[in-house]
């Protein structure tokens, strides 16, 4: 096998212009279809709405492949650009990271509110085509940009003509590269929803669909007057709720009306129970859909359960012995979530999630206090809903009983390591596996004694790649682990019994070090090999502590005192590069790292890793098929492959950014 010893200057690789799209477009968007390239675009002309400049918004799809969108908002400066030298609408199409949307916290930014974050959204869609037109109209003139394959400039910025005084906007159509894509066709179906979502967000705005069927257009046009109340009133229409939706909107109006959030930020909302059907349930940030929900549901979800729960309590309704909680309130839940926030942070370029911690807090703030007096206002609505809510409470307990009776039944006793939940109720239970017994001390204290269980191990578990299931439980820590979740060790081959499973989730804890990453593969190979419909069925999870602690002093009118925390050295390089653009000097931050989860308080491990609102987990999944993870563990954890060990090292070392430290 070649093998090169020599690691110089010239093996590091530097990628320019919008050449890391193109060496990894995965990263950057949807590979299924060009449907996420394309509403990179809509985004920026809905930005135009928002910021109150752009009324009307037209997609056109042709029948040669391409998209077109159009808008009459500002138009893309022509200027050129006084540090690129260059026309301001090239360095938008042609260079990562540029924008008019960074300066969030400035009162007078061109876009304060916007779902554009970084700079990189249509230079995907211009790297990913193999054509792209750019028409801008503003201050009395017509221009014209052509850009070619991978995003050059195949025809530079000209004038092409006058403009009327009062006519302004910009037309963008581009040509998809099949290459990139697994099907080079819009989804018109699911671009449709989007477009009538965006008209429900902007009363002011209306969204027009072309699509081109032979020498005709078919038109569909979404213009909801009443916004919300409109849109949320036709999705509800056959779900009969049992009592009038709940629409709210709050902003804050200035920084002393809230000490964590700045101005403009806020959220609007339209809540309904139905007691059966199927829930309507969307949230967007900014006006970016996000598909996979969030913080900002978490916030949602949080103000709705405290606002129903003390109707409850003050209205007595609540029965002796019966807890309700946040599930009940949620299960029959139809909601639609629009929240507006200066810096959102999601989760990957496409946004399906967002995971800021901070919006958990703003949405609930914003929506309890308002809910709960509209439901002391409308006391026979409130007291349909909390009758649903009890009634989902109850058939929860009924079958979280059923369960305990069949589990209580021959069960061997549980392991004295674990400290249990109160809750019966295993659809709800998670249990955290801890390194060490001081990560479990300070788990013990910051779980939520409700449904969270902790057990603690005694230092690295065991490789049990190859042992044999009758020697299994010689070793106590991997005892310990099968009689705390309740479920016999098998093979995929078996139909194992499940029903004493305690907890819904089971969940690897420990620190964010090579240490850490070591047993979290033990204890995988342990779940992979002896227990892996465990895996199968979704009930393993990887909890991602952070490794760095980031303390951001007040700055400005607008941003107080604030914690951050990162994963890993390239989040905290992306938070590190953010704050210097908000304006925060470079030695006014204070960087910690945690040495261990044991270092962590119990109120930061709460916040950062068992907070179900605010942490970060990686679910367990085979999605390189079964076959291929089992040679990838057999060459990794068995005995006799050192030397294949070696040789993958070798091969592929170099691709680790390890912490040796």
């Amino acid at each position: 096998m070649a093998r090169k010893d020599d690691y110089t200057a010239e093996d590091i690789e530097i990628l320019e212009d919008l050449t890391p799209i193109l060496h990894r477009p995965g990263m950057y968007t949807d590979p299924v279809n060009p449907n996420h390239a394309l509403i990179e675009i809509v985004d920026n002309a809905a930005d135009e709405g928002l910021a109150g400049f752009a009324k009307k918004v037209v997609v056109t799809l042709h029948e040669d492949g391409s998209a077109e969108v159009s808008d009459d908002g500002r138009g893309i400066p022509v200027d050129i650009h006084p540090k690129k030298q260059v026309p301001a609408v090239q360095v938008i199409f042609t260079t990562l990271h540029s924008g008019g949307k960074f300066r969030k916290t400035d009162r007078d930014a061109v876009y304060r509110i916007a779902g554009g974050l970084h700079g990189v959204g249509v230079c995907v869609s211009n790297a990913l085509s193999t054509r792209l037109e750019v028409d801008v109209k503003r201050g009395g003139a017509a221009w014209r940009i052509v850009f070619g394959p991978n995003g050059k400039v195949a025809e530079p910025l000209v004038q092409t003509g006058p403009a009327g005084a009062r006519e302004s906007g910009t037309r963008i159509r581009f040509w998809p590269d099949p290459k990139y894509f697994d099907s080079p066709k819009i989804a018109v179906g699911d671009l449709a929803a989007l477009l009538r979502a965006k008209a429900m967000l902007l009363p002011g705005v209306r969204f027009t669909l072309r699509v081109q069927k032979g020498a005709q257009f078919e038109t569909t046009e979404w213009h909801f007057p009443e916004g919300l109340r409109g849109y949320f009133r036709e999705a509800l229409v056959g779900r009969d709720p049992v009592a009038e939706p709940f629409f709210g909107e709050r902003y804050v109006a200035a920084q002393t009306e809230s000490d964590s959030f700045a101005e403009g930020e806020g959220a609007l909302w339209a809540l309904a129970w139905t007691p059966d059907g199927e829930a309507v349930a969307e949230s967007y940030v900014n006006m970016i859909p996000t598909r996979h929900g969030g913080t900002h549901v978490s916030g949602l979800r949080e103000g709705a359960y405290q606002a129903i729960r003390n109707f409850i309590d003050l209205h007595a309704m609540g029965q002796r012995g019966l807890k309700v909680v946040p599930e009940d309130v949620w299960s029959r839940a139809s909601w639609v979530l629009s929240v507006r926030m200066l810096d959102p942070q999601f989760k990957g370029q496409v946004k399906n999630e967002l995971i800021s911690r901070d919006a958990v807090k703003l949405v609930a703030q914003m929506v309890r206090d308002p809910f709960e007096l509209w439901l002391n206002q409308h006391v026979d609505a409130g007291k349909r809903i909390a009758e649903l809510v009890i009634r989902q409470a109850m058939a929860r307990t009924r079958a979280a009983q059923k369960v305990e009776r069949r589990k209580t039944s021959g069960v061997a006793v549980l392991p004295g390591k674990l400290t249990d939940c109160a809750s019966d109720d295993p659809d709800r239970n998670e249990l955290f596996i801890v390194e060490g017994d001081s990560a479990g001390g300070s788990a013990k204290q910051a779980r939520d004694k409700e449904f969270q269980a902790v057990l603690p191990l005694k230092g690295k578990p065991k490789n049990t790649w190859q042992d044999h299931p009758d020697t299994l439980y010689s070793n106590k820590e991997i005892e310990a682990i099968a009689l705390a979740i309740g479920v016999d060790h098998h093979t995929l081959t078996d139909t194992p019994d499940l029903s004493g499973l305690r907890y819904r989730k089971l969940i690897v804890m420990a620190d964010a070090d090579v240490d850490g990453a070591h047993i979290q593969v033990l204890l995988l190979a342990l779940f992979f090999r002896h227990f892996p419909t465990l895996i199968e069925r979704g009930h393993v999870f990887i909890a991602q502590p952070p490794l760095y602690r980031i303390d951001v002093p007040a700055h400005g009118k607008n941003k107080p005192a604030r914690k951050l925390y990162a994963l890993d050295d390239a989040e905290l390089a992306t938070l590190q590069a953010k704050l210097s653009d908000e304006g925060v000097r470079a030695g006014g931050i204070a960087v910690s790292r945690f040495k261990g989860l044991g270092e962590m308080s119990p109120e930061q491990l709460w916040e950062t890793t068992l907070n179900p609102d605010t942490r970060r987990m990686l679910p367990i999944t085979l999605e390189d098929g079964l076959e291929l993870s089992t040679e990838i563990f057999e060459m990794m954890m068995a005995r006799e492959n050192a030397h294949q060990r070696r040789e993958w090292m070798e091969t592929f070392g170099n691709l680790v950014d390890a912490d040796i430290s």
